[in-house]
């Protein structure tokens, strides 16, 4: 079928494992650079649904906790975005420690055992993504913990106290480099989302982390169709050409957990600037919220109107094909509660294809 991503069948491929795969987003990143999506491990079950519509020869490991990493197809890449509900700015920040965000600690785990059963030579590469919070956890020490875990090295506070947005360290032949990516930068045409991630990149052989994670290098534009002939978006999806007639089309965004912060503290002024101005990016799309927004066209404020974003729309702020997240791995159709929870759980594509594509430059 068309809608079917086309894995490569050699053995001279590059091959990458996804944990905490969600809804495939680094399986698409890679095979857009002919690096063959192997397995896959998620447990929810819409996420693997999804994954497996678009990937149907991928195989699925289920829960991470019963994965043995060496008994499983070794693979060069192994990528995971951990859960963040512990590390997050607007959680209980438990940090690692917390019931969700240790079980980064079982990817550590599978990523040693693979490279045990294989000699050292598996994984080559190992991407780690997640929320900026990870950088303050736990009075910072989250974040050393996460370098130590992939370096098997002590790794120093830095001076400052804080960790910087971008950096490197080295442990023995292991080297690290970590970086803020904000989607709001990437793509083509760029995102209009404000998404900032910690993406981590991990070279087991040697320099090549570097290279992968700060080196400038332009990305493809792939269609942004996934479905046979293209998914038509709903009748308030778009605004179309005959209706504006030359109306300037005005988009406000909300800041809805600003505006419900500010409401609560009486912030006027907080508040009325919790409605967004008309270039502001998109918040950040959360797993347990809807965004909304305002339209209107200039001149004709009085007609405008207040609705939220649909899932159609949320998958282009991820910068997905559209249609991602429509259907399942027996084409049936995935509710909009599950696409919402799922899109705001995953990882802006831009930034994932960025990464894929240095890998491949460099392996």
């Amino acid at each position: 079928m068309k809608d079917k991503i086309t894995e490569k069948d050699s053995s001279a491929a590059l091959k990458l494992g996804s944990l905490f795969d969600g809804i495939g987003v680094f399986p698409l990143a890679a095979s857009r650079y002919e690096i063959t999506p192997t397995w896959a491990s998620e447990i929810e079950k819409a996420p693997v649904s999804i994954t497996k519509h678009h990937f149907p020869n991928m195989l699925h490991l289920g829960d991470i906790t019963k994965i043995d990493g060496g008994k499983i197809p070794p693979v060069h890449i192994i990528t995971f975005g951990s859960p963040c509900q512990n590390l997050s700015n607007i959680g209980k920040r438990e940090g690692l420690a917390g019931k969700q965000s240790s079980l980064f600690y079982h990817a550590i785990r599978i990523i040693e055992e693979m490279r045990c059963a294989t000699n050292g030579t598996y994984p080559v590469i190992a991407v780690w993504e997640n929320v900026m919070g990870a950088f303050s956890s736990n009075n910072r020490m989250d974040f050393k913990a996460v370098l130590e875990s992939f370096t098997n090295t002590k790794i120093p506070m830095p001076a400052s106290g804080v960790w910087a947005n971008a950096g490197m360290v080295r442990g023995k032949d292991i080297e690290v480099c970590w970086r803020l990516l904000d989607a709001r930068y990437w793509g083509k045409p760029t995102l209009a989302q404000r998404r900032r991630r910690i993406f981590l990149v991990a070279d087991f052989r040697g320099k090549r982390a570097r290279e992968i994670l700060f080196k400038t290098r332009d990305l493809q534009s792939f269609p942004t169709s996934c479905g046979k002939g293209g998914l038509s978006s709903t009748s308030t999806s778009r605004i179309s050409a005959p209706k504006t007639r030359g109306k300037i089309p005005i988009v406000r965004p909300f800041q809805e957990r600003r505006m419900r912060s500010t409401a609560k503290d009486k912030n006027k002024t907080g508040f009325h600037a919790s409605f967004g101005r008309t270039h502001d990016p998109f918040p950040t799309l959360l797993a347990g919220s809807v965004n909304y927004f305002s339209f209107w066209y200039e001149g004709e404020e009085k007609e405008g109107f207040i609705r939220q974003l649909t899932p159609l729309e949320c998958e282009r702020l991820m910068g997905l094909p559209e249609g991602w997240t429509a259907l399942g791995h027996k084409d049936e159709a995935i509710s909009d509660y599950a696409r919402y929870k799922a899109l705001g759980n995953a990882i802006a594509i831009p930034c994932a294809e960025y990464i894929m594509a240095g890998i491949a430059e460099n392996l």
